[in-house]
Order: structure tokens, then C-alpha cells, then sequence
């Protein structure tokens, strides 16, 4: 029996037309064509399933029992061909996404609720790294795609910048610091740091301010697993740290200052993914977070911006070393 699919969708036309030349017009097709495909089904069917006349056509009994199984397997044929459509298109499935502290700070609903919005037959499941892991799970294969701060060692991660944001230096309250307006990097390279216990060599010389300390003593570095833990040492004055400017909005401290460094290159925040296992779901979270960004202006001049309307005064900066 070779019973096509296009017999049977030809034949559930006739049957809601209840007529041969309308649904030969339906089907952009010549009204003797559908007549003889009809004639063929009923023949490979072995069962009459319209009774005909000069005017209309009406289904038989074996055609009504016929038509509802044909429209309940076309309907599977045609669900299964959108399913097949969406995993080619990357719009079905799994979608992991690592990321550290803040992932994408204020964007990070709007970008998460934007892809489930643009992909709803989507999986996605978060998960948040410590400061061993700067890959945000990409380095052990967790994460599909990750929302994480570079720069990072690994030459296997690509990452596309969203933005970049101020750094400052966290201290205690107490510390000789803590009554500064800004800092710069010369005030602070005596100073013993804290630094996430990472082992990526391009991470820790970027939070350590290592480019600056040319001919200089290695700092003294006490490290961290965790970004809360870091913040008691420092309250306790044990050590101080240099972070993100995002850390006074997710880790607000009494203990604690935090004080912008005026020059020092910034924070990035980017979208990354292996470079040997690519996706398109990560790449289409990558397009949506950077089109989210481009929408949401005035979240993103906050985040880049943090001090803006915020007047230094020149006396508020030392090149002396505390």
C-alpha cells in the first residue's frame, strides 16, 4: 500500500469542501488530477469514502472512520516536522548557562527572559561558579555557553563583550584608605590583596594589577573561594581587594569601602563559549544578549557609569603610597 502524504492531505480537502472543484481550487490543482489521486486512494484503501453526485460529495461511513485517523496522523507527521525544524534551527532543547557573581548584572533577567521569549521550547538551567572557576563551566564542559569577566588563560573560551565597568579597591573602614574619594594604582601596589583562589594565570594578574608592578615586588596575595568570604577579610583588615564596581550593589558591607580607581582599564562582563563546542543555542544567546544590550541603553550607562554625577576633587587623589 503506498499511501502518500499528499493523497491523504488531497483527501481530508475534498472531505471539508464536501466538493471537487472548490478544494481542486484550494489545492491549486486541476479538478480531473484530484478526482483520479481520490479514485487511487479509495482503490489503495480498498473502501468507498465519498458518495458522489452532479453537486457535492459526502463521506461514506468507511470515509468518516477514514478521515479521522488520516487528520490525527497528519497532525503527528506535522508536529514532528516543526520539532525536526526547531532542533535544526537550535530553537529546541537544552540550553546550560554558567556564570559568576552577578552574571550579567542588571541585564541578566532581561537577556534570560528575552531568549525564553524568542526560544520557549527551550530548557535552560543556571548555574552560579565561584572564584576557582572563572569559566563559569566552561573549562569541565558544564556549561553550553557562560555569562564571565575576562580576561582567562584558556584559549579554547571565545568571548563577546556586553560591557565593561569601572574597578575599585575594597578596604575596611578603618584602613588608611577608606576616607579616599578615588585611588590610583600607585597608591595600591604595597597594599596585600585578596584574590579568588583561580587557577588562571590571566585572571589573577588582572585582579593582582600585575601590568603595573614592573620591577616591583610581587604583591602579597591572600586567596579566596568566594566573593562573600573575601569581603569578611577585608572587613576584618586582613587584606583588601580590587573589584568590580557591581560588588557595592550585590555585596553592600558597613564594614567596608569601596573606592574607585581612576586608572586602571575596566571590568568586562562578556558571553562565552568553547571554541571546540559550539552551539547554536550559545551563539543565539550570544545575539540576544548583545541585541538586550543594545535595547536597554540606560541600564547599561548605569552599569558603565556607575560614579557618573559624582564630583572628585584633584586633593582626593594621592600618587603617595598609604
Amino acid at each position: 500500500m503506498d499511501l502518500t502524504v499528499r493523497k491523504l492531505r488531497y483527501f481530508t480537502v475534498v472531505a471539508e469542501e464536501r466538493h471537487f472543484t472548490r478544494a481542486a481550487a484550494r489545492l491549486f490543482v486541476a479538478q480531473q488530477s484530484l478526482s483520479r489521486q481520490i479514485r487511487d486512494l479509495e482503490e489503495e484503501v480498498g473502501a468507498l469514502l465519498f458518495y458522489r453526485t452532479t453537486r457535492s460529495v459526502e463521506l461514506t461511513p468507511a470515509g468518516e472512520a477514514f478521515l479521522a485517523g488520516v487528520q490525527s496522523a497528519l497532525a503527528s507527521l506535522d508536529a514532528g516536522i516543526e520539532e525536526a525544524r526547531r532542533h535544526g534551527a537550535g530553537a529546541v532543547g537544552h540550553l546550560r548557562i554558567g556564570f559568576g557573581l552577578g552574571a550579567a548584572l542588571e541585564l541578566t533577567p532581561y537577556i534570560v527572559e528575552e531568549f525564553s521569549k524568542q526560544f520557549p521550547h527551550v530548557e535552560i538551567e543556571m548555574r552560579e561558579f565561584g572564584l576557582p572557576d572563572q569559566s563559569a563551566g566552561l573549562s569541565d564542559h558544564w556549561a553550553d555557553v557562560a555569562i564571565i569577566r575576562p580576561p582567562l588563560a584558556d584559549p579554547g573560551i571565545i568571548a563577546h563583550t556586553l560591557f565593561v565597568e569601572p574597578r575599585v579597591l575594597t578596604v575596611s573602614v578603618r584602613h588608611a584608605l577608606a576616607q579616599r574619594q578615588t585611588v590610583a594604582v600607585a597608591d595600591i601596589l604595597d597594599v596585600p590583596l585578596a584574590v579568588g583562589r583561580s587557577a588562571d594565570e590571566e585572571y589573577r594578574r588582572f585582579w593582582s594589577l600585575q601590568d603595573f608592578r614592573t620591577g616591583l615586588t610581587e604583591p602579597i596575595l591572600t586567596p579566596t573561594t568566594s566573593n562573600t568570604e573575601e569581603i569578611e577579610l577585608i572587613a576584618a583588615g586582613l587584606a583588601c581587594t580590587v573589584n568590580p564596581a557591581a560588588i557595592m550593589r550585590y555585596i553592600p558591607h558597613s564594614g567596608v569601602r569601596y573606592i574607585p580607581i581612576v586608572d586602571v582599564p575596566g571590568s568586562a562582563v562578556a558571553i562565552a563559549w568553547r571554541r571546540d563546542r559550539v552551539s547554536p543555542l550559545a551563539l543565539s544567546f550570544n545575539r540576544v544578549a548583545q541585541e538586550v544590550r543594545d535595547r536597554e541603553t540606560a541600564t547599561v550607562e548605569s552599569i558603565e557609569n556607575p560614579f557618573s554625577g559624582v564630583e572628585f576633587t584633584s586633593a582626593s587623589v594621592s600618587h603617595d603610597h598609604p
